[in-house]
């Protein structure tokens, strides 16, 4: 399973490898890697540091719209997206926006309580060390240009529109696991800018899924997986999603490890790096 594990409390993402496929300089312009020159200009001739930010804003898009399916309010300031009571499983309590934000612009809007309240550091600028958290993991947010062509589609793909199909793609993400699987609400798919996605065998079984969520100009897609990475590759996932997403818009995420390398396999590049704070 390819999961968003940056919406992470713990699990999804305790295992993830450090992975970081750019570094950030002191203006918040990712720098020369071999995918984006000292001017911020990506290797496909787009602005890095505005593909960056549109990455960054979608993905807290994601959180506040699964937030809000479970009834909880959240709250965009200037530098941070912070929840005031503690967010669903796999989900962030905070999410900087900007490369400048403080550790007091997220620690100031979540509910520390009790432990496990989690930060995502969308430019990998923040040392929460000091303040009681450890290190997650890392991650290299991606992107793939509008316009370019789409890998083949396998299976049957479609939209999931019911709570019905809601639930059964549900279980397939989380692997039978049916607490998991209740953190996709049937709220969820009365949210325009979600789609969620199902790729189905001959027989009916969901081979794979993601989510995609657009806003700030981009597509995000999260929750990328397959029902058996064994006998099914990422890239059939991957091909799905992407036929699902405006042909008009960049594509954005983050992936971390082998998922990265599946990523940039399908024509990602990235576009700098992240981290993902626990509250121990």
């Amino acid at each position: 399973m390819i999961i968003d594990a940056s919406d992470a409390h713990g699990t999804a993402g305790a295992s993830a490898p450090a992975e970081r496929s750019g570094t950030v300089d002191a203006s918040g312009t990712v720098d020369a890697s071999g995918t984006v020159d000292a001017s911020g200009t990506a290797a496909d001739g787009a602005d890095a540091v505005g593909l960056l930010g549109a990455a960054v804003r979608n993905n807290a898009d994601w959180c506040d719209t699964m937030c809000r399916a479970h009834g909880l309010t959240g709250a965009f300031g200037p530098r941070a997206w912070t929840s005031p009571r503690r967010s669903p499983l796999y989900y962030p309590d905070a999410v900087t926006l900007t490369a400048d934000a403080t550790a007091d612009d997220v620690l100031a809007g979540i509910d520390r309580s009790a432990p496990g309240a989690s930060v995502k550091d969308s430019h990998a600028r923040l040392d929460l060390a000091a303040e009681g958290f450890r290190l997650l993991f890392e991650a290299s947010w991606i992107h793939r240009p509008a316009g370019l062509t789409s890998p083949a589609v396998t299976g049957d793909w479609q939209t999931v529109r019911t709570p019905g199909e809601l639930a059964a793609w549900a279980l397939a993400w989380s692997g039978g696991d049916a607490d998991e699987a209740a953190l996709f609400r049937p709220a969820l798919l009365d949210d325009p800018a979600t789609t969620i996605v199902a790729g189905r065998a001959a027989d009916g079984r969901i081979l794979g899924g993601a989510v995609l969520t657009e806003s700030a100009g981009v597509t995000g897609v999260s929750n990328l997986f397959t029902a058996d990475a064994d006998e099914v590759p990422a890239s059939y996932a991957w091909a799905g999603a992407l036929a699902a997403a405006a042909p008009g818009l960049p594509v954005v995420g983050y992936e971390s490890g082998d998922d990265l390398t599946a990523a940039l396999a399908e024509g990602f590049t990235p576009l700098g790096p992240l981290r993902v704070w626990l509250d121990a």
